[in-house]
């Protein structure tokens, strides 16, 4: 309870100071400081596998009231909130856990899958600018919508560790599902990733900005990973709202509003995610079928499953228009927007005329590099 009370105090104090010092956000601060001293004495009295975190915590919550540069500030607070999330998880084991590689913790985070989702979300910035935002602004955004990323797939490996076991080599060297990493491990450094994007994004940038993160860690977490995913063929399909998210943060961060044009950008991600990702499924039928997962392509079969992949790539190509038409992008980013599509389109035909897994893996291969290209021509268009 001493480290819950320490934890949330923590909050409550960095989100008070996001509009600047108040008598509430020194009220706040000054509540944070007993539990965090109380934790620290026990961690080095009676329990000193808390003394690390919660001396971390104590410290970086003092440098943060110390000094007042904004960013060193931000930073500080942040960082002493997702210690102070450590040591109360700390409080909940019996022993101390084993020491994991560094190599795991990176590879947790899911590296591949956050880069696209960070390109997506800084050309969401450049759209909702008007141009090149602010250096500072861009890499912090970038920073904390990196952290909520891989803080969301940290927490999806501990979900799926079960199934990763039973779905062939890609899924079973994962630090998890190989039992090289400790379950309790990943499970802190998820949430400590996870704590530390929301308190950043929202005393840096925005409180608008950290909650749409958060809501897309949830979302995947939660909502996809823990229901969706083992319950319906339509998982990725509603599923794709999270991967959606970050063109919203970096609309947010740049805008401090959402309007109808950024979730024009939202749209195109959410259709270009079913065709994406059962691309995918076609080349892994027989994984999701070991693992129980009911994916399209396991339960209704290969032909439907291509049949989606057409109908989701036309209505995608189409999609892509709506911010030239809207007047948000102009004819350059129409032109190419059109052209990559097109490919999109013809690839997703041969695939539904003629199956087979060469012609699967290229219109998933090909597939991260339209969406990529696509949101690379929207921040060109705007910039140029």
């Amino acid at each position: 309870m001493t480290a819950l009370a320490g934890a949330g105090a923590t909050l409550l104090a960095v989100i008070s100071g996001a509009a600047g010092p108040s008598a509430a956000h020194r009220l706040l601060a000054a509540l944070a400081l007993p539990p965090l001293v109380a934790l620290v004495l026990a961690g080095w009295f009676a329990h000193r596998r808390l003394l690390p975190p919660a001396a971390a915590a104590l410290v970086l919550f003092g440098t943060a009231a110390l000094l007042t540069s904004e960013i060193v500030h931000t930073v500080a607070a942040a960082a002493a909130f997702a210690a102070a999330l450590i040591a109360t998880a700390a409080t909940l084991r019996h022993e101390a856990a084993p020491r994991a590689a560094w190599r795991d913790y990176v590879i947790l985070t899911k590296p591949r899958i956050m880069s696209l989702l960070l390109v997506t979300g800084l050309c969401g910035m450049f759209v909702g600018a008007r141009g090149v935002p602010p250096l500072w602004l861009l890499g912090v955004t970038m920073l904390g919508l990196a952290l909520a990323c891989g803080g969301a797939s940290a927490l999806n490996n501990v979900l799926d560790r079960d199934i990763d076991r039973l779905m062939g080599n890609r899924t079973q060297a994962r630090p998890l599902a190989a039992e090289r990493m400790p379950t309790s491990c990943a499970l802190e450094f998820g949430l400590a990733l996870s704590a530390f994007s929301f308190v950043l994004l929202a005393s840096a940038v925005n409180v608008l900005t950290a909650t749409l993160a958060l809501a897309g860690n949830l979302f995947y977490v939660l909502v996809y990973t823990r229901w969706l995913k083992r319950s319906t063929p339509q998982n990725i399909v509603i599923g794709g709202a999270a991967g959606a998210m970050p063109p919203l943060v970096g609309w947010a961060a740049a805008t401090g509003n959402l309007t109808l044009p950024a979730l024009g950008l939202f749209l195109i991600v959410f259709l270009w995610t079913p065709p994406h990702f059962w691309a995918l499924a076609l080349l892994l039928r027989e994984h999701y079928a070991a693992a129980r997962i009911p994916m399209l392509p396991v339960v209704r079969g290969v032909r439907a499953t291509t049949g989606q992949i057409v109908l989701y790539s036309i209505v995608l190509v189409g999609a892509t228009a709506v911010p030239f038409l809207g007047g948000t992008l102009g004819t350059g980013y129409l032109v190419a927007a059109l052209g990559l599509g097109a490919v999109f389109l013809w690839l997703a035909v041969r695939l539904r005329r003629d199956t087979t897994p060469r012609r699967a893996a290229f219109l998933f291969h090909y597939s991260l590099l339209y969406l990529a290209l696509v949101f690379t021509a929207m921040a060109l268009d705007v910039a140029l």
